[in-house]
């Protein structure tokens, strides 16, 4: 167990407390989008990919933007269909354009990030059903898109990690599409109603970038009826059977918040007979994985997720 963050992350978390801007949970929901916006702007371009585009399939509420990345050589190539993370309340396809090239390259597979819809405008359930939607068009239409329809993966991290695992479920519930692997990095899996103690919380509750009061704002913002707290879509912890859902990579960094939730989950899936390889980074903090370019633990993160992409597909 690592004592500090690694020094490449310390200098990210100096540049965020050289800026003097209040903590997620003491803004707007607007200043909170346009914060993490500058933060991704300020890491630059990603890699370059063979092609991206820009469209919207019809959603469950309206049009829903998306954005495809294709690898070099030619289709149908495998698919991931990514979530964004940012609480599902912040955080956009250009938060995390770098993230999704970098992964379009090291897995040589199109990935089409996915543009849900956010709280607190479109409180749960609305993101789990546009992501839910974004996997039935692509197993529908993908050939549209030259993508191989029988290699198809979902993949998030944080809040879109959990929608990855929310959809894993549906897809049990609604005999919806194939999936052949489950991308969950730093997944948010669990639910206030669940009471889990998990020392995560308390030991990284502030000053590592996710704070443990920014997870409950985002919850708030999230869940506007408690009656969902209890639903497994929201909190997948909460499933009661999850031996169905395709095999998984899961990553947790020791300096998170959510680290706990995410090895009791891992756990889980275990347990229930589902192939889980498990990454953990002790010297990381939440969000590492999209500082491309900048910490050496998001480049190999990718390329671990890449491998067991690859191996999947």
């Amino acid at each position: 167990m690592a004592d500090q963050p690694h020094p490449q992350v310390q200098a990210v978390l100096q540049m965020i407390d050289d800026q003097p801007m209040p903590p997620t949970y003491a803004v707007s929901v607007e200043e909170a989008r346009d914060q993490l916006e500058a933060m991704a702007a300020m890491r630059g371009d990603g890699e370059d990919v063979a092609n991206v585009e820009n469209f919207e399939i019809q959603g469950p509420g309206g049009a829903l933007p998306v954005r495809l990345y294709q690898p070099d050589g030619d289709g149908p190539h495998p698919v991931l269909v990514y979530f964004h993370g940012g609480g599902f309340v912040i955080g956009s396809l250009e938060t995390h354009d770098a993230l999704c090239r970098s992964l379009t390259n090291a897995a040589d597979c199109a990935v089409l990030s996915v543009d849900y819809r956010l709280a607190p405008e479109d409180p749960f359930p609305a993101a789990v059903e546009d992501a839910y939607a974004a996997v039935e068009w692509v197993a529908e239409h993908g050939d549209h898109i030259d993508v191989d329809t029988d290699r198809i993966a979902v993949g998030g991290d944080s809040a879109g990690a959990n929608l990855s695992a929310a959809t894993t479920l549906a897809v049990q519930d609604r005999d919806g599409p194939d999936l052949v692997h489950q991308v969950l990095i730093y997944p948010a899996v669990s639910s206030p109603v669940l009471d889990a103690d998990f020392d995560s919380y308390e030991e990284n509750a502030e000053g590592y970038f996710l704070e443990t009061e920014s997870m409950e704002w985002f919850v708030d913002q999230y869940v506007q009826d408690e009656i969902h707290l209890r639903n497994e879509y929201f909190a997948p912890l909460l499933a009661e059977d999850l031996s169905g859902v395709p095999s998984a990579t899961l990553l947790t960094a020791e300096f998170d918040p959510l680290r706990d939730e995410g090895t009791v989950y891992a756990d889980r899936l275990e347990a229930d007979g589902v192939d889980v390889t498990r990454d953990h980074y002790e010297d990381m903090i939440h969000g590492f994985a999209s500082m491309v370019g900048v910490v050496d633990a998001a480049d190999e993160a990718i390329e671990s997720i890449a491998a067991d992409l690859d191996d999947a597909f």
